[in-house]
């Protein structure tokens, strides 16, 4: 038994999308949460930022004596992970390895489409992991920048939101893509709309699920669960708590929207 709890960040509100799963699959394991608030987005900085910015966290959730550490945002994830797994001895994972490896379960002919924010998309860090393990796939990225701000105003649906959508996975679909690969913690929240453009022909991967299931399997791999009750599959009791580097009025609204239900957050400063 390892009550330790698991740290999960993000340069925003984006990876509540993985901790709103970890939570559901993983029901007895503690939660450390830290949204860099202050600092969002990731996805215009450069690498040399984002990797200072990822250090700086993970350094603040050592301090709560963290088992494992989720990147939970793929402009982190593609950037920085390397530069921390050689840094920190503690189990680092990011979200871009489990949305790959469900791709290309689901994918029949090997054709996959990749959204995400420009940095991860011209990042190339979905083609490469892709091309790494052998497999013959024709991978077609697209960079959608207006769909975080679509999620963090509330638009997650209507005919503007469709319209965004359809002009963004118009290359995609031209293409005849059969998977498409939600390459930032946001795009789950847009699922339904994207799903409505893409057709039900276009299995869409939910990084978030993914990389749950990763983690479900890490701590088994490990024996790092919190308790018996995990590996049975039966609700425990495991807190939550969540940390922003600014004003958390707004952090607290849109976790309503991510997660559905209320919490606390707390403002800390490097």
């Amino acid at each position: 038994m390892d009550t330790r709890p698991i740290g999960i960040f993000d340069s925003g509100v984006g990876g509540l999308t993985v901790a709103d799963k970890v939570f559901r699959l993983l029901p007895n394991e503690n939660i450390i949460y830290f949204g860099d608030t202050a600092r969002v987005p990731y996805g215009n900085k450069s690498k040399e930022a984002v990797t200072r910015f990822s250090k700086e966290i993970v350094k603040f959730l050592s301090g709560f004596k963290v088992k494992l550490i989720i990147v939970a945002c793929n402009t982190a994830s593609s950037l920085s992970l390397e530069a921390l797994k050689k840094e920190f001895s503690i189990p680092i994972i990011g979200v871009i390895k489990p949305g790959v490896e469900e791709a290309l379960k689901t994918s029949k002919t090997g054709r996959i489409g990749v959204i995400g924010t420009e940095r991860t998309i011209s990042s190339n860090v979905y083609k490469k992991e892709i091309e790494s393990t052998g497999r013959n796939s024709f991978i077609i990225q697209e960079s959608c920048p207006l769909f975080v701000p679509l999620v963090e105003n509330g638009w997650l649906s209507g005919d503007i939101t469709l319209e965004i959508v359809r002009r963004n996975l118009a290359p995609l679909l031209a293409r005849d893509i059969d998977t498409l690969i939600l390459g930032c913690t946001h795009y789950p929240l847009l699922k339904k709309a994207i799903q409505r453009i893409a057709g039900k022909n276009v299995a869409l991967i939910d990084s978030s699920i993914a990389t749950a299931k990763y983690t479900k399997r890490l701590l088994d791999n490990k024996n790092l669960f919190a308790d018996a009750l995990a590996k049975a599959g039966k609700r425990g009791m495991g807190y939550a708590k969540f940390f922003v580097s600014d004003d958390t009025g707004n952090f607290i609204r849109l976790a309503n929207i991510f997660l559905r239900r209320n919490i606390k957050a707390k403002k800390v400063v490097f």
